[in-house]
Formats: structure tokens, C-alpha cells, sequence
């Protein structure tokens, strides 16, 4: 299921690309010792690897928050997903623990600095469209108490019946990850600036930890 990118937003971003995956027969749980260990692998690597205040001159997440100003949203108050894990990790906070999956491609966006969407496959009514919001369409996102308007322009994920993201950073709460998923679709996130061998590395390396640490058979998409 690869998501197709709408012309009108291909002429904005003439260089702007998504790469997906799917993993099937997933068994998705609260928590799992092994990974709770990987985790903790992961965030000492980070410690090691970055430094607090320079972290946002890094070239990917640069490449995130130049296009958060172009899509008219402040990257100083809604930080890109990668990096506002890395920033919760080298200030000594845990990432928060949501399931087995969810977890799993979260430490791959760690790993990775790609940021990362996914959907219950079973929640989604079509193929996906990346494309532009039109105004007054509706949308409610994980951790959003009601849902709001969009005023159009936003940049948004659709599977043709309603909006499933606004692109790059907020995943709808109707079809999102739960311990009852047994499909999931796998986005990387690219901006201008992201390579595709970057999204690619995303993508291969969240259903590695998936499969790891879930089980179930996994997929690649190239959009």
C-alpha cells in the first residue's frame, strides 16, 4: 500500500517523498521485558551521541523544522516527532510507553531520525493520499480531547472517506496502533532534504523491531 502523493502538493515539494511498509499478523502487547531492555540499549547510544543544545542544528532534524515554517507550523513549540524523543532522552525523561508496536517504531525513529506514522490497516477505508487539506474538513488526533477544524492548506494524509494525519506529526486517533492490531501500515515521513536511502533505512528498520518484538510478516512499499 503505497501512499500516493497529490500533484498540487508534488508542485509545492517538487523533492518531497514517503516510503511505506506493512507488517501482518502482528500480536501487539503492553509491554515486553526484552524490549524494555532494548530500550535502554537505545537511549544510552543517544546520550553518547548527541548534545542537547546543538541538537536542532543536526542536518535531518534542519531539513524537519525548515519544513514545519514552510507548512505554517512553529518547530520551537511543536517539535519534529525524532527529535522531541531524543530531546525527552538527553533530558532524563522516558519515552512514553504505549505498546509493544508503538514502541518499537518510536526507538526507529530514535534510531533512524526519520519521523514515523502508523495506522491499523483495518481502520483505514482506502489508499492513502498525501495532499493538502481543504478548509472545514475535521480531524482528531491521538491525545486531542475533541476534534477541530482544519482551515485549509494544512498537509494532511487521507484514505479517500477521512483524514488519518497532518503531516509529518500528528497521527489520527481512529486509526490508531492498539493492542487489538494484527495489520499495520508503516510510513517515513520525508521532507525536502530527507534522501530516500534515509526513508528506506526508516522503514526497514521499524518492521525489524516490529517483527522483533511483535512477531508477523513484514512488507516494503516505494511511493
Amino acid at each position: 500500500m503505497a501512499v500516493t502523493i497529490d500533484p498540487k502538493l508534488r508542485e509545492v515539494f517538487p523533492d518531497l517523498n514517503v516510503i511505506s511498509g506493512r507488517v501482518d499478523g502482528v500480536e501487539v502487547r503492553s509491554v515486553d521485558p526484552e524490549l524494555e531492555n532494548f530500550k535502554e540499549e537505545v537511549f544510552s547510544h543517544v546520550k553518547q551521541s548527541y548534545d542537547l543544545r546543538s541538537l536542532k542544528d543536526g542536518q535531518t532534524f534542519r531539513a524537519y523544522r525548515d519544513f514545519f515554517w514552510r507548512i505554517g507550523v512553529d518547530p520551537t513549540k511543536t517539535r519534529p516527532a525524532a527529535e522531541a524523543l531524543i530531546r525527552r532522552v538527553l533530558r532524563g525523561r522516558p519515552i512514553p510507553r504505549i505498546n509493544t508496536l508503538v514502541d518499537a517504531y518510536n526507538l526507529a525513529s530514535v534510531k533512524t531520525e526519520v519521523a514515523i506514522a502508523a495506522f491499523d490497516v483495518a481502520k483505514l477505508s482506502g489508499p492513502l493520499t498525501l495532499r493538502f487539506a481543504a478548509g472545514g474538513e475535521r480531524f482528531r488526533g491521538i491525545g486531542m480531547q475533541k476534534t477541530v477544524t482544519l482551515r485549509g492548506g494544512e498537509v494532511v494524509i487521507s484514505d479517500g472517506v477521512r483524514l488519518v494525519a497532518i503531516y509529518p506529526y500528528r497521527d489520527s486517533d481512529d486509526s490508531k496502533i492498539t493492542e487489538k492490531t494484527r495489520s499495520a501500515l508503516i510510513i517515513a515521513c520525508g521532507v525536502p532534504g530527507i534522501s530516500e536511502e534515509r526513508l528506506m533505512l526508516a522503514v526497514e528498520t521499524s518492521l525489524d523491531l516490529i517483527v522483533r518484538f511483535c512477531g508477523g510478516r513484514k512488507n516494503i512499499f516505494q511511493g
